[in-house]
Parts: C-alpha cells; sequence; structure tokens
C-alpha cells in the first residue's frame, strides 16, 4: 500500500477491492479540477496547497488535502505515485500576456513555483527507480517564460509528458477560447464587477482543470 511521510504524518492511499488504487499526487490543488478526474477514474488522490480554496458556492477541493507549502515538498515522498499533476498559479503569465504598456514594463516573472514541480518529479523518479510522469497545466501566456507547451485543449496549455491530443467533443484543437461549451458551463461571471464575489467565483471556475478533460488524463496514465 503506498505510503507518503507530510509533516511527520504517515498517510496511506486507500485500498479497494483488495487492491492498492493508482496514487495520483496534485500540486497547487486549488478547486481539485485534476482530482475529481482522478477519483472517477478510480485513484487515490492527494493534493497540497498552500491554502484551502472556498468561493462559497460548494466547489471547494474534493479529496484528502494536506496545506503545505509546495516548495517544502521533497519529491522522495511520492515514490509510490503512479502520475504527479500540477497547476501552479497563472496570474503572473496572465498578466504579462496582456496588451497594456504596464504589463510589458514589468520584469520577468518568478518561476519558482513552476520549476518546483519538474524537481519533485525529477526527486520522485529517482526514489521510485523508474521515471514517474508529471502533467503541468498552466496559461498560454506562460511559454515565453517556461518554454513552449507540449500541447494544449483550449485555452489549457500543458507541460511534461508528450500526449496525444483530445479528443474532439468539448475543446476546439489549436488558439482560442476553448469552445461554447467551456463558456456555457461556467456562467456568465465576466459580466460581474472585477472585485465581486461572483467575479472571483467565475475566475475560479475558468482556471478549474474541466472533469472531461481531467478523467481523460486519468484515464490515460491509468495501470
Amino acid at each position: 500500500m503506498p505510503k507518503i511521510l507530510v509533516n511527520d504524518l504517515e498517510l496511506e492511499a486507500a485500498e479497494g477491492n483488495g487492491c492498492s488504487k493508482p496514487l495520483m499526487i496534485y500540486l497547487y490543488a486549488g478547486l481539485g479540477g485534476w482530482a475529481e478526474g482522478g477519483l472517477a477514474e478510480g485513484y487515490d488522490v492527494i493534493g497540497f496547497d498552500i491554502e484551502r480554496h472556498d468561493y462559497g458556492d460548494g466547489n471547494c477541493y474534493p479529496a484528502q488535502l494536506v496545506l503545505q507549502d509546495v516548495l517544502t515538498l521533497h519529491g522522495r515522498q511520492f515514490k509510490d505515485a503512479t502520475i504527479i499533476v500540477a497547476s501552479p498559479p497563472c496570474q503572473a503569465y496572465s498578466y504579462r500576456a496582456m496588451p497594456w504598456k504596464r504589463a510589458k514594463a514589468l520584469p520577468p516573472p518568478d518561476n519558482t513555483l513552476f520549476d518546483a514541480c519538474f524537481r519533485i518529479q525529477r526527486e520522485a523518479s529517482e526514489a521510485a527507480g523508474h521515471k514517474i510522469p508529471l502533467i503541468v497545466e498552466n496559461v498560454r501566456g506562460a511559454q515565453p517564460w517556461v518554454g513552449r507547451a507540449k500541447w494544449h485543449a483550449g485555452p489549457y496549455y500543458f507541460w511534461g509528458e508528450e500526449l496525444a491530443l483530445y479528443p474532439n467533443g468539448y475543446f476546439r484543437k489549436g488558439e482560442g477560447s476553448g469552445g461554447s461549451w467551456f463558456y456555457n458551463n461556467r456562467g456568465n461571471g465576466r459580466s460581474a464587477s472585477s472585485h465581486s464575489a461572483e467575479r472571483k467565483d467565475w475566475s475560479a471556475l475558468i482556471a478549474k482543470i474541466p472533469f472531461p478533460l481531467a478523467q481523460w488524463i486519468a484515464r490515460t496514465y491509468k495501470p
């Protein structure tokens, strides 16, 4: 049974039908979009974030959550992981991609949170004695600072493992908004005040990995 030592607390992955479940480690867990896909595919999911995100509408993290700064984690804790997924904060990249002089004049963003994902993968793989796959999600605007993404589905850009393109049906291939399905299922918070609770909730949902995409990736790496 996989065990993880976090802050001197030993966590065990659950068992189902007498067999250990595959283990998904989720860095920068947020509202848990990756977790929902992993849980649907039978993974045990353990997320890490510096805070518990709850926007007052029931959209809070759905699996086991450890409140810990990702920068303090060492990958050897995750040697039994099946896959590591991550959604580092994207605000600094998104803002610098805006067509405003103030945004363009900013110094380069700090890539520490993004780079930590690959450090943790390297350490986990070394401890496991084999490569543990990593998928990092962020925005298109991150590319000038962290390198070109391996692939994308609508507005979601991915680094790490090479993957086949997501099947058509929910997202348009290529650049753009992600298709009408994406926006039709996330309300109309764009029209709300930029400081309102409605706008904050809408922005959080926009950043959350959609369930069909998260489930497809989890299924791709399921043993």
